[in-house]
């Protein structure tokens, strides 16, 4: 989400203007009807303050908004596609569906065909959209901070079912129908990269992600299927922490995380993160200097396998692992961020 506000007035004013120069620039999520539009939509122009403004469809989606009606950000203007529109229609009938490649022969479309005109006008693929808008669903109560999914259900969705089972697929039970003896905390934090989830009880923080990581949903899973519990939103005092101490992170101000931390994982694993967190501020490491640290030479592929499972993003720094050649390597987070995350630190 941009959080500039001048930006955000320039946006708002090019919204208001119908400015077709700005197609493919911005596309504004509205709260008070939870869709989300491109920068020309004819509808009734919303209030400023009901505006957030998202550079990417994806962003907008991850952020629980469904695609505008009338304007259809997901097709190029001008040329609505109708493989688009059905498929875009099919996921808002069952948003929590998981695809298939048998689910697009019901609909007699070629799968591929689908992966590459989504890739070409959005840059992600129906699956990767589908992926989106689920998520989004689920997130869209932890961004909020509400506990109770019945409380949302005023947002504009047909029903209650799609939300329900979003939730419900990647976090577990309903809130309606947890036990209080078992439950996780999730919270969303808006960060200078983006959005990022935040998952603890109540002694220390099991998952920081960015939300449009891949395979967040799957990783989740396993977080509360492992630990027999189910997540809710909600506020505790470890998610408190990192949450501050990620603005102080950001602003330059902090250099070593005291966030408590559950390392949730194989034992190799937890040795590997906890060399991690050895790193200094601002140096970096390649695969081969933690497994020889670990006494382990040989096992530097086994170090790359436990730094891409970590879920404690920037807190147990991965990104300042990097190979031997001095590239920057694979990060779960987007190279970029890597990128801006190591330029931050050496600053």
């Amino acid at each position: 989400m941009i959080h500039n506000e001048e930006r955000k007035i320039e946006y708002y004013n090019a919204l208001v203007e119908k400015k077709s120069d700005y197609e493919g620039v911005f596309y504004v999520g509205v709260t008070s009807t939870g869709v989300f539009c491109r920068p020309t939509c004819p509808a009734r122009k919303p209030k400023y303050e009901n505006c957030e403004f998202y550079e990417t469809a994806q962003q907008a989606l991850l952020a629980s908004f469904r695609p505008c009606q009338r304007c259809r950000p997901l097709s190029h203007p001008n040329q609505v596609s109708d493989i688009v529109r059905l498929l875009v229609e099919a996921v808002e009938q069952n948003p929590e569906k998981r695809w298939k490649g048998y689910d697009f022969k019901t609909l007699s479309i070629d799968e591929s065909t689908a992966r590459r005109q989504f890739k070409k006008r959005f840059g992600m693929t129906f699956v990767e959209y589908a992926r989106a808008r689920r998520m989004g669903l689920a997130l869209k109560s932890i961004r909020s901070g509400e506990k109770i999914i019945d409380t949302q259900l005023a947002s504009g969705y047909d029903s209650s079912s799609g939300f329900r089972d979003a939730f419900s697929r990647i976090m577990g039970a309903p809130p309606t129908l947890l036990d209080d003896s078992r439950i996780l905390k999730a919270a969303w934090l808006d960060t200078r990269l983006g959005p990022m989830i935040a998952i603890s009880d109540e002694i220390g923080l099991f998952l920081l992600e960015f939300v449009d990581r891949r395979g967040l949903e799957r990783e989740v899973e396993r977080l509360r299927k492992r630990l027999k519990a189910a997540i809710i939103p909600g506020q505790t005092k470890p998610i408190q922490s990192i949450e501050q101490e990620l603005t102080q992170y950001f602003e330059g101000t902090l250099i070593e995380f005291r966030t408590p931390l559950h390392l949730f994982g194989t034992p190799f694993q937890r040795s590997v993160w906890e060399k991690l967190r050895q790193i200094p501020h601002g140096e970096t490491r390649s695969y081969a200097d933690i497994a020889l640290a670990l006494g382990k030479p040989t096992a530097y592929r086994a170090v790359a396998q436990a730094n891409g499972a970590n879920q404690l993003a920037i807190v147990v720094p991965c990104h300042r692992v990097i190979n031997t050649d001095g590239k920057f390597g694979g990060y779960g987070g987007g190279v970029a961020r890597k990128e801006w995350l190591l330029n931050h630190e050496h600053s």
